[in-house]
């Protein structure tokens, strides 16, 4: 079944889509030309998931990230330039410069925080689960997990937790084939990844993560259940990543012509514009339009970033639990 969206809501979806791939390859590019500090992990490939899902959250719902984190912060409404202050480290970012890419957080947006270590999401984000409850702020949480992550005892704590206490959480399971470098059928024991979420007492259900409208109303249907006292749930949704774990990682774990067939057949953004082209509900003009104001904005926002200045030295003893 595919939902029935407005057009306003499909030219939302779109943007939010060709602004995390844009958003990705140039970012791609100022990496290679050593612009850009520390690693970066590339999202393209998986852009349905982070827009499908938050497109049906609000600012004061939660979520929670991980290292591979742009998406879900485009996804989630956070503000594109202050995230490249960020991403480049200058003032002004939405850490102030200290977090980079890896730690990127917007608590305006609802934004608990990109996470370098696998599977720390979780029991962050079930802890927002459970303000929202106790408060009863109506509120949900929601917490992106990879298909590596989901082997991690922090994750299995959280399901639990969740559902003991009935929360209202969702396990948003980004399963891309890989974790890290291994792939799933080695290191994923049992095969089913939804499976063991169902395990502790919750609906789990498998959606094509390349596929806008299905991610769209899987979610729907999760923050609902939540949002009404049914606790919680867990989706998982397959998509594969188009570039390696990290820039700069040589891929020798893939199939030859592995990423050359996940172009041609399984692009989200492909996919998505066909369907709303052939349904005649959007035009190719109207997209061409948006494709370039994204552009424009771009290289607009990245220009400000490279020459915006560095945090001063004495920004170190800021922002931190103990000053040494």
């Amino acid at each position: 079944m595919i939902v029935n969206l407005d057009k306003s809501t499909l030219l939302d979806a779109y943007r939010r889509l060709k602004t995390i791939r844009e958003f990705e390859m140039r970012m791609r590019l100022e990496n290679e030309a050593g612009q850009v500090p520390g690693f970066i992990h590339l999202y393209c490939g998986q852009e349905a998931v982070a827009v499908g899902a938050c497109m049906q959250l609000e600012d004061t719902d939660y979520i929670g990230s991980t290292h591979r984190g742009h998406g879900h912060c485009i996804a989630k409404g956070c503000d594109i330039g202050d995230m490249l202050l960020e991403i480049f480290c200058k003032q002004g970012g939405l850490c102030n410069g200290k977090g980079g890419s890896m730690h990127i957080a917007d608590m305006k947006k609802g934004m608990l925080g990109a996470n370098a270590i696998v599977g720390a999401s979780p029991p962050i984000t079930v802890g927002a689960a459970l303000t929202a409850k106790t408060l009863k702020t109506g509120g949900v949480a929601l917490a992106f997990i990879g298909d590596g992550a989901s082997n991690q005892g922090t994750v299995f704590e959280a399901l639990n937790l969740a559902s003991v206490l009935e929360l209202p959480m969702i396990f948003l399971y980004e399963n891309n084939g890989y974790g890290e470098f291994t792939g799933i059928d080695y290191h994923l024991g049992g095969g089913d990844i939804v499976g063991r979420a169902q395990a502790f007492g919750m609906p789990g259900e498998k959606v094509d993560g390349t596929d806008f409208f299905a991610v769209y109303e899987a979610v729907g249907k999760a923050v609902k259940r939540a949002k009404n006292g049914g606790g919680p749930s867990a989706v998982e949704a397959k998509a594969m990543r188009f570039f390696g774990h990290f820039e700069g990682d040589p891929q020798l774990y893939r199939a030859k012509d592995e990423v050359k067939e996940l172009r041609k057949n399984a692009d989200p953004i492909i996919k998505f514009i066909t369907h709303v082209t052939n349904s005649g509900q959007v035009t190719m003009g109207e997209l061409t339009v948006i494709d370039a104001e994204i552009l424009a904005m771009l290289d607009e926002k990245v220009a400000a970033a490279k020459a915006a200045p560095e945090p001063p030295r004495e920004a170190l003893y800021t922002d931190v639990y103990i000053n040494y």
